[in-house]
């Protein structure tokens, strides 16, 4: 993602910024320890924030990933497989969703 210097929020310092994306809902989720979503699509073109604890989301070509509190990640497999999801701390997962247009 390409990031331009930009005044934001001024007359607060210029910072690097994205272009906007147009989002529809901002929705919480609290995933619990242990928990497992088998392979599904995403519901909708989403990103993704961890807030706390960490899970493992591996992709319909197999590819996996660890995700700890900050990560982000792009979810638009609206179709096909999917992914599956597993919680992989010891306590549950929070994690903060922006569903696209």
């Amino acid at each position: 993602m390409e990031l331009e210097l930009q005044d934001f929020a001024p007359p607060a310092q210029a910072l690097f910024l994205s272009a906007p994306w147009t989002a529809k809902r901002l929705l919480f989720l609290t995933l619990p320890a242990g928990w497992v979503g088998k392979r599904h699509p995403s519901p909708k073109r989403q990103v993704a924030f961890c807030l706390s604890g960490s899970i493992s989301v591996e992709a319909g070509d197999g590819e996996r990933r660890e995700i700890g509190p900050g990560g982000i990640w792009l979810m638009e497999d609206v179709a096909g497989t999917g992914h599956s999801t597993r919680v992989t701390s010891p306590g549950e997962c929070r994690l903060a969703v922006v569903q696209l247009d």
